[in-house]
């Protein structure tokens, strides 16, 4: 019989490749794993900066992990994977972006462990879901209670949080303008209590040093009066917020006026001159002495305004417009016609001042202010930037504490404490899925380790000594990475939110699962496919 020569079958498009097995599979473990690599050395106190550079040239210094994530630009499909934990972590809290990445690494690579003693990889993933549920349950277990009223262990999250950052050098006084700024934006609904980050506005300008950071119990605007004729100050404000234009509006359609003789001209234009009139008339009526206007306002407007002794801002944008109703209790009034004395808002003092180069506009001393703002200072554009990113992350550690309630010791001690309470939990299970649990306990060890790493000391002897501590019932026995020494977390201040660790692990444990069931990656023709990540992933 002849041998049959049988034709290929192309089933997919030119150009388009495949990876299958285990083959797709280390590449997206190696991809992931690349990734946290990228940015566990700046995670703890002694951590390291990264220097990002675009295409444009523009720099960016930090060692925020989703900040250097996004900045990175990413190719790879499953090293996007990993970006997104950084995000929803980002979302979620508003800080730990690094210890998600960096635990979900750590599961990938001891996964791959696992893959090579030919263990089936969706009995990797169902012990490390088995794993993930158990520690969240070990987490709330082990976390401390907090009330809206604990304002020192407020103080000590923020400067936990501020530790390691930009703004390490002024942590004490930034923690006490943090606690104060969410204190002063706490609201309580059905015995629930209530803080929304938007009601703290971080305002960044270069000048000065970080020791210069104030709290305004109000709106700091980014705008100057809009005339030199103005007051530069006002006292016992009454601020009327205009979504509207004090200017004569252009006609909806095209209309065209005719002139045949220069007094009507005149008329025209005394017309025109009367109609702005009757605007600023309006605005002195209401008994308002600032205005705020989201639209523009017409020259001979302001010279009207500034000759009533008011003081004008225009163009301001919607979200301050929506600050200053916040703060000052004014309501946004898109008619002029309809201002009255009761849509006025109050502050103790509007004032035109001077922050590095340029003029801003300050509403000051609002009573019940809803909203508060917070003026960053520093010497550089990097250094501000740098602050304004570690105080939004102690803002939503507090926000993240007071919302569940509860909050753990830091410096590794939940990580070694729950390591030792999953390995526990192990020999309670038989079969297969017992290696994948006892690969999730030493995956959450990663976070000591390099802390003890990016510190500089034996990651070993510090593990040794943090287990042994925890032995002997010590739960928030953590690392001082200053003196190399094992310390009490919580004796000494070093606090987080619970959320911090509770979503870092799902989100890392969710993503490494998802990941490990990947056997076949398919890439279209044409697009880049999943191929190694590019030089700017690599250790920078």
């Amino acid at each position: 019989m002849s041998e049959k020569n049988y034709q290929p079958i192309f089933i997919l498009p030119e150009g388009s490749s495949r990876t299958v097995g285990r083959d797709a599979q280390r590449n997206n473990i190696m991809a992931a794993k690349l990734v946290a690599e990228t940015v566990r050395t700046t995670l703890g106190p002694k951590g390291m900066d990264k220097m990002l550079v675009d295409n444009l040239g523009d720099v960016i210094i930090t060692n925020d992990g989703v900040t250097i994530l996004q900045e990175m630009q990413i190719e790879h499909p499953a090293a996007k994977m990993i970006v997104e934990v950084a995000k929803t972590q980002e979302d979620e809290v508003g800080d730990g972006t690094t210890t998600a990445v960096v635990i979900a690494g750590e599961l990938l690579k001891n996964a791959e462990r696992l893959l090579d003693q030919e263990i089936h990889p969706t009995v990797i993933a169902k012990g490390y879901r088995i794993a993930a549920e158990k520690a969240i349950s070990i987490l709330n277990k082990m976390a401390e209670t907090i009330l809206p009223t604990d304002f020192d262990v407020m103080k000590k999250i923020a400067i936990t949080a501020m530790t390691g950052k930009g703004a390490e050098s002024a942590k004490e006084k930034l923690a006490e303008l943090t606690v104060q700024a969410v204190a002063d934006v706490i609201e309580k609904e059905n015995g629930k209590t209530s803080v929304d980050a938007e009601n703290i506005k971080i305002e960044k300008k270069v000048g000065g040093s970080v020791e210069d950071t104030e709290l305004i119990k109000g709106v700091v605007i980014d705008k100057e009066r809009v005339h030199s004729g103005m007051p530069k100050v006002v006292n016992n404000a009454k601020i009327a917020l205009i979504d509207s234009a004090i200017e004569i509006k252009d006609t909806e359609i095209d209309a065209k006026i005719q002139i045949t003789d220069p007094s009507q001209m005149q008329a025209f234009l005394d017309m025109e001159e009367k109609m702005l009139k009757d605007m600023v008339q309006k605005i002195v009526a209401s008994g308002a002495n600032v205005v705020m206007c989201q639209k523009g306002i017409d020259d001979l407007a302001q010279h009207y305004i500034a000759k009533k002794g008011i003081y004008a801002v225009r163009r301001v944008k919607e979200s301050d417009m929506k600050g200053l109703a916040r703060a000052t209790g004014a309501k946004v009034v898109t008619n002029l016609d309809d201002l009255s004395a009761n849509d006025l808002g109050t502050s103790g003092l509007v004032e035109e001042k001077k922050v590095g180069d340029e003029m801003m506009t300050f509403v000051r001393n609002c009573p019940n202010a809803k909203t508060v703002t917070i003026l960053v200072r520093g010497a550089t554009e990097h250094v501000t930037a740098e602050v304004k990113r570690a105080l939004t992350d102690s803002i939503g550690d507090i926000i993240a504490a007071l919302k569940d309630g509860k909050v753990v010791g830091g410096a590794g001690a939940p990580e070694i404490e729950l390591a030792k309470q999953i390995r526990e939990f192990s020999n309670t299970l038989s079969g297969r899925e017992q290696l994948a649990v006892q690969a999730f306990a030493d995956s959450i060890e990663i976070i000591p380790r390099t802390l003890a790493e990016n510190a500089g000391l034996d990651p070993i002897d510090v593990l040794t000594e943090m287990k042994s501590a925890h032995d002997a019932n010590k739960k928030w026995a953590g690392i001082n990475v200053f003196t190399g020494k094992v310390m009490d977390a919580w004796a000494e201040g070093v606090i987080e939110p619970l959320k911090i660790k509770t979503q870092a692990i799902s989100s890392a444990s969710e993503v490494a699962v998802m990941i490990l069931r990947i056997d076949d990656v398919i890439a279209a023709g044409g697009a880049k496919g999943p191929q190694m990540p590019p030089g700017g992933m690599q250790e920078m």
